[in-house]
């Protein structure tokens, strides 16, 4: 009998799951396991250019060191997270095509599968509408703790409705604050540029006491000032999501996007960024959004959409080991 998700075959070879992690589609099989890696294939609400419901599975294959046998070591942190952690594949979230509000319902029922199993999910998008039910299953699973939230995007995603529609890429920050899956002060923006949103949605996270950091921010400060403040700003928060939509990258680097906007963070930042951000704040799940493969080039979205993954896992290892964001590289200076 084969098995499904063997790390010590090639990437392109065997079965299509994250970096080869072993396959588990029971509830029952997570438990003792630390991280879970879980599809959200749908992009029906999406405004612009769709294809995002093909990214958790291009995602999943642009692992373009697989035929490395066994073998994922982070040269700059130093450690390979995966045999720190332990890490299955939950397959996809049993979605329902052009019906984005069941979708969004096995969204959050298989997030909180992950979450009562008590391990991390990592969700894989699919557009940006699914950080609604997926933070919002995270949120719930730990009431009454607070929930903090990280978000990279080029865009704030708090409008009241987008083209008359509440259920939409453009609104998941709004409808989780709305209905108390999280707290406005405890949401933290990276990245904002561009022409939207606009006064009124800033006015309304304004008096939600949100948090924001703009481009602008990052090209006066640096990203490292920037992170300093973004992690000192949930520092009181034992649980935090982080929510990565790609568009936060200038296309330049994530080309494969249904909203792309110029003057983004280079992809290095981004690493960089999401492995400091798992080292030292405490991640109760995580998703990366927006991957549009029908417009990715040479997969470059994608294979930079595997490594903010990558990078989280590193990240969240580290701060298993008791580990701070200085440490001793595999890769001699």
């Amino acid at each position: 009998m084969r098995e499904m998700g063997r790390r010590d075959e090639p990437a392109y070879a065997g079965g299509a799951t994250f970096s080869k992690v072993p396959l588990v589609l029971e509830p029952g099989e997570l438990v003792g396991h630390d991280v879970a890696i879980v599809g959200a294939p749908i992009d029906e609400t999406v405004s612009n250019r769709p294809g995002a419901r093909f990214g958790p599975r291009a995602i999943r294959l642009a692992d373009v060191n697989g035929t490395i046998p066994m073998s994922s070591p982070n040269m700059d942190a130093g450690i390979d997270p995966f045999e720190v952690l332990s890490i299955v594949d939950y397959g996809d979230a049993p979605i329902v095509p052009a019906d984005p509000a069941r979708s969004h319902e096995a969204i959050r029922r298989t997030v909180g599968e992950i979450v009562s199993a008590g391990l991390v999910p990592v969700v894989l998008g699919g557009d940006h509408s699914i950080a609604h039910p997926d933070v919002g299953a995270v949120a719930q699973a730990i009431r009454p703790e607070p929930l903090g939230l990280i978000h990279f995007d080029a865009h704030a995603d708090d409008a009241a409705e987008l083209w008359g529609v509440t259920r939409s890429h453009g609104t998941p920050m709004r409808l989780l604050v709305e209905e108390g899956s999280v707290r406005g002060s405890d949401v933290v923006q990276v990245g904002l540029r561009g022409y939207w949103p606009g006064p009124e949605e800033f006015a309304w996270a304004r008096g939600q006491w949100f948090r924001w950091y703009l481009m602008q921010d990052v090209y006066d400060r640096g990203i490292e000032q920037v992170i300093d403040d973004v992690i000192g700003d949930l520092a009181e928060l034992r649980q935090v999501f982080l929510s990565v939509d790609i568009d936060v990258c200038d296309p330049a680097y994530a080309p494969g996007t249904g909203t792309p906007e110029p003057g983004g963070l280079q992809a290095r930042e981004l690493l960089k960024a999401i492995r400091r951000i798992a080292t030292e704040v405490p991640i109760a799940g995580m998703e990366v959004v927006e991957v549009s493969p029908p417009y990715d080039h040479a997969e470059i979205t994608a294979m930079l959409a595997h490594r903010v993954v990558l990078e989280a896992l590193s990240g969240i290892a580290l701060r298993r080991l008791g580990r701070g964001p200085e440490r001793e590289r595999h890769a001699p200076r």
